[in-house]
């Protein structure tokens, strides 16, 4: 299956793609589209950690407007009508906090209202190398007055919870009184879930408010959750240019408000400066909200501003990137990391939620994939933030172990499914708090922070209690099962793939439980040789001894990690690929998960994924792991992946570039590239997709460049994708900062800073020292073939392009009814068709349409172009064969070989016997039964079947790429007939079907 990508109309540019404006570090909005508002909120929206602003109009009301603090939440029951020991009682929802930005206007005494006024021009700017959001809007007034309104807002990151707020209105031809309503608002609830569990399960009641006082001075007030004990108070203060006064001040219902007043004249104008703090408890006396907004009084907005701006300018210097050739592509790259660094939990108190601090999707909880796909990020370009991510999980310890005791672990930790305050919040444990891969991840992403940084201070300070009290329950999890010769087996657990569940030897899993183990097991010993008075303490503190540790590493050694003799691939888990494939034809028109429209036993029924679970494991810890086995769990996976979750695309396109995939790893990165940008997954409403925003950046990082870590040292070995003249990324590695550069004429690697770094290219050891550089070939990825001659119990054989030629003949038939419905048609276009079945051939024609057509009318036309072609064959016989198909098809006769078709046209068994070969075989697929064309695998898996012939013992024979990554796919190994460049996926490529001699391919 093959990700969904549709990108919608947007009225957010990127100011790259625009004519004349070359500028990737600007995300710029030139026309306000009110329904998708809410979208625009999520992608302009500034944070810094802690505090989250969503990007609505200072003086609009938006329904879906918010502010959030990551530290804010309300505690909900979760009600079952059965409910077990251990199921989980309550979840943690993430709920609005006091909206501050709001400065209203009235003229005189009428109140400006946004949806009545004629806007005469509008722009909107995420600055990216700032760190701000600029604003201009000019409009006309129901009354005919014409005004500018320009604002420009900034949640620095060196104040725990600010937001700072410069807003001027400007005079065109009105003259007048003018009243800016700067206001603190409450009253917003956590959205509801509605029918989509991605976006939340809760709604529930508003924060409770006290305390509200208001004068000419500042305004406050104090929020209260109802029950999980959290409080906050929220306050303002303001700077006023010359001419504005104050001039009233209310507190009540909510709701406190200062006002203020100014004349305005044509040309004229007024700027107010709003500060806007907010305490939750968690910070220093600092922190709280009279000390921040001293500060911000003191410094003034573009103190506030300019120090922002520099502190986002020494991230972008180490942590910088570069794309030649395509600036739309460098802007979404730095977008994405920009929302990443700034809705990354930096306190070590507060976590990473899945939609950062942008919205309420996913109640604001937070996954493994903080640690699988941001964390790493952060560790390669903002260690200090990695290091504060992994705080967090150290500072909700115990609440793994209480998750754990309530498992029936009655030692250890286990990390919940999916929290906020590190109570586990998952109703559903066959997809939840069965997912005990969340251990491994935050295992690997204290791995990887500590490879990246040899901070042995967090080791001995949290991440070896981390490792530890987590590796402890690997062992209560599974057993070394005597059956499979003493090999350690962890049973009923679930893996990434959500549509299978609660299974047995989870290859995902079970790979990283093993790496899990032996990181433990290295941290005991590191700490054993440099610190051993606190590995003691340690120790002593928890239980822990060097027997249990013995059991961890004898554990690893034995891992379960099976390979299928039969398709050469890692089975998902034990059961995984004795089950149907999915029968369901594939979706038409906009993505939508399975989730949505099926229940989870269907799902769990079938060989189908959600997203990457084996080819996870491949990119998380592959290394060891042959590129033959690589490339063939990429083909058979990739075939039942539905990539319903953003995680997946990204995963996908790291291992193809790894394993030649060039085209497909293209295609993958630029799925996971835009997924807010052009809201792929119409859910950005709710807050961006973190974890896809991290994935671009591995995608151009170690899919592109090839970046690994084995062994606790980098690894580069990259390639150039055709898209692009070339692109360059910033690396932190222990205290270093290395800089990368690809184009054709190969890579430079530069030290910009530190003392020495070593590392690999291409398998080649290369020593950089300060300011030195070095420039290599490019790596040249070469997937392995399947070896020949080989085992073979039957041929399977496309047919048009390889046992005769009615690639014409079609050619003539579509042309025919594209010139009667006026779609322009050419051979180019008919190139693409090659390989796909009727009705994917007219949706590619009718791309090309200048009105859509109904299913019932496409039907219809692919009948009428049927007809064409059976009047085109008529004449068709023996004497179109290619020379030598007789010939080869008696040979594998002879050997005893089983042969079938599987050709995408339901005109095959009758071309057959025109041509005089229909006797030859012994089983002809039924196009018109396959629901799912090439480069699915079922037509290839169902002629394997009909043959009786396991599919690893199949070759099949095909012209067309399409046709070669369905036999791929199927375990199968694969022939090409024609032009080996377009067909250099194949195992061996012979120009035409008289070349094919069968000593060289079987070997039986």
């Amino acid at each position: 299956m093959s990700v969904e990508q549709r990108r919608t109309d947007t009225s957010v540019e990127d100011a790259a793609s625009g004519a004349g404006l070359a500028d990737p570090w600007r995300l710029t909005q030139r026309a306000f589209d009110p329904a998708r508002a809410a979208r625009d909120e999520t992608l302009f929206a500034l944070a810094n950690g802690t505090l989250g602003v969503r990007g609505a109009l200072e003086e609009a009301d938006s329904a879906s407007d918010g502010t959030f603090l990551s530290s804010v939440f309300e505690q909900n029951p979760i009600h079952y009508h059965e409910r077990f020991p251990g199921f989980t009682r309550s979840t943690d929802t993430r709920v609005p906090v006091a909206e501050g930005k709001h400065i209203r206007l009235r003229l005189g005494d009428a109140p400006l209202r946004l949806h009545e006024a004629e806007w005469l021009d509008f722009e909107r700017t995420l600055d990216l190398a700032a760190g701000a959001l600029v604003r201009r809007l000019r409009l006309k007034t129901a009354q005919g007055q014409t005004l500018e309104i320009r604002a420009r807002r900034v949640v620095p990151l060196a104040e725990r919870a600010l937001l700072a707020i410069r807003f001027e209105v400007a005079s065109i031809d009105y003259t007048g009184p003018l009243t800016l309503c700067s206001s603190i608002e409450t009253g917003r609830q956590a959205m509801e879930q509605g029918d989509d569990p991605r976006i939340g399960v809760h709604g529930g009641k508003g924060l409770q408010v006290a305390e509200e006082q208001a004068d000419a001075d500042g305004a406050r007030l104090t929020q209260r959750t109802h029950h999980s004990g959290v409080a906050l108070i929220c306050a303002q203060r303001h700077r006023l240019s010359p001419g504005v006064v104050p001039t009233a001040a209310h507190a009540g219902e909510g709701r406190v408000e200062q006002r203020f007043g100014a004349t305005l004249t044509p040309g004229a104008s007024v700027v107010i400066e709003k500060y806007v703090a907010y305490d939750d408890g968690n910070g220093q006396a600092a922190d709280g909200v009279d000390a921040v907004l001293a500060r911000a009084l003191r410094d003034g907005f573009d103190g506030i501003a300019d120090a922002h701006a520099d502190a986002m300018h020494a991230f972008w210097q180490r942590a910088g990137l570069s794309v030649d050739g395509d600036p739309a592509a460098e802007l979404a790259l730095r977008f994405n990391l920009f929302h990443l660094l700034q809705s990354a939990g930096r306190d070590g108190i507060n976590g990473t939620a899945a939609k950062g601090i942008t919205g309420e999707g996913y109640e604001g909880h937070c996954f493994w994939d903080t640690e699988a796909f941001v964390l790493p990020v952060m560790a390669f370009t903002a260690p200090d933030v990695a290091r504060a991510m992994l705080m967090y999980r150290y500072r909700t310890l115990d609440g793994a172990r209480e998750t754990a005791r309530a498992m029936n672990h009655p030692r250890g930790a286990l990390y919940p499914w999916r929290t906020i305050a590190g109570r586990e919040c998952s109703a559903h444990y066959p997809s939840g708090s069965a997912a005990y891969h969340i251990n491994a991840a935050i295992a690997y992403g204290i791995g990887l922070y500590l490879d990246a940084s040899d901070d042995l201070d967090f080791l001995s300070e949290a991440g070896a209690e981390i490792l530890f009290e987590t590796a402890r329950i690997w062992p209560q999890a599974g057993h070394f099962n005597p059956r499979l010769d003493g090999a350690f087996c962890i049973h009923e657990v679930t893996g990434p793939d959500e549509y299978t569940t609660l299974v047995n030897n989870n290859w995902y899993t079970n790979r990283m439980a093993q790496r899990h183990l032996q990181r433990a097991v290295d941290a005991w010993r590191r700490l054993s040789a440099d610190r051993p008075d606190t590995l003691h303490a340690l120790a002593a503190r928890i239980g822990l001894d060097d027997e249990e540790v013995a059991l961890w590493e004898r554990a690893a050694d034995a891992m379960y990690l099976p390979v299928d003799e039969a398709l050469g691939i890692h089975p998902q888990d034990d059961d995984f690929l004795a089950k149907p494939r999915w029968p369901f034809p594939k979706r038409e028109g906009a993505h939508r998960p399975l989730l949505l429209d099926y229940h989870p036993l269907t799902l769990y029924r079938h060989q189908v994924c959600k997203q990457a679970d084996v080819v996870m494991a491949m990119v998380l810890a592959g290394d060891g792991v042959d590129l033959g086995t690589k490339c063939r769990d990429f083909d058979y996976y990739e075939a039942v992946t539905t990539h319903d979750s953003t995680l997946s695309a990204p995963v996908y396109g790291i291992l193809a570039s790894e394993v030649g995939q060039d085209e497909k790893a293209w295609h993958y990165f630029d799925a996971s590239l835009r997924v807010d940008l052009d809201d792929l997954h119409g859910n950005t409403d709710h807050g961006v997709h973190m974890a896809a925003m991290a994935g671009s950046w591995l995608g151009l990082a170690q899919g592109f460049g090839g970046l690994r870590v084995a062994g606790g040292r980098l690894r580069f070995a990259p390639t150039l994708p055709n898209a692009w003249k070339g692109y360059g990324f910033n690396l932190r590695w222990r205290g270093c900062v290395l800089r990368v550069d690809v184009d054709a004429r190969g890579v430079r690697y530069r030290l910009d800073e530190g003392e020495l770094l070593a590392f690999a290219h291409a398998g080649s050891e290369v020593v950089l020292r300060p300011g030195r550089e070095v420039i290599l070939p490019l790596a040249v990825p070469s997937p392995p073939k399947a070896v020949f001659p080989r085992v073979c119990h039957a041929l399977i054989f496309d047919l048009d392009g390889v046992l005769t030629d009615t690639a014409h003949t079609h050619y003539r038939a579509w042309k025919r009814l594209a010139d009667e419905i006026g779609v322009p048609f050419d051979l180019q276009v008919n190139e693409r068709l090659k390989g796909v079945d009727r009705m994917a051939s007219l949706e590619i024609i009718l791309e090309r349409a200048s009105r859509s057509y109904s299913a019932d009318e496409k039907r219809a036309l692919a009948d009428t172009k049927n007809g064409y072609y059976v009047q085109e064959i008529a004449s068709v016989g023996p004497q179109d064969l290619f020379d030598g198909v007789r010939d080869v098809l008696d040979a594998a006769r002879v050997a005893g070989l089983k042969l079938g078709l599987a050709s995408a046209s339901r005109n095959a068994p009758a071309l057959l016997q025109k041509l005089g070969i229909a006797d030859c075989f012994d089983y002809i697929a039924d196009a018109g039964r396959i629901v799912r064309a090439k480069p699915d695998p079922a037509i290839f898996l169902d002629v394997a079947a009909a043959l009786g012939v396991p599919a690893h013992r199949c070759i099949g024979v095909e012209d067309a790429a399409a046709g070669i990554e369905a036999i791929h796919a199927a375990g199968m190994a694969a022939i090409g007939i024609g032009d080996a460049r377009a067909l250099r996926h194949a195992d061996a490529v012979i120009p035409r079907i008289a070349d094919f001699d069968l000593r060289t391919f079987v070997s039986n």
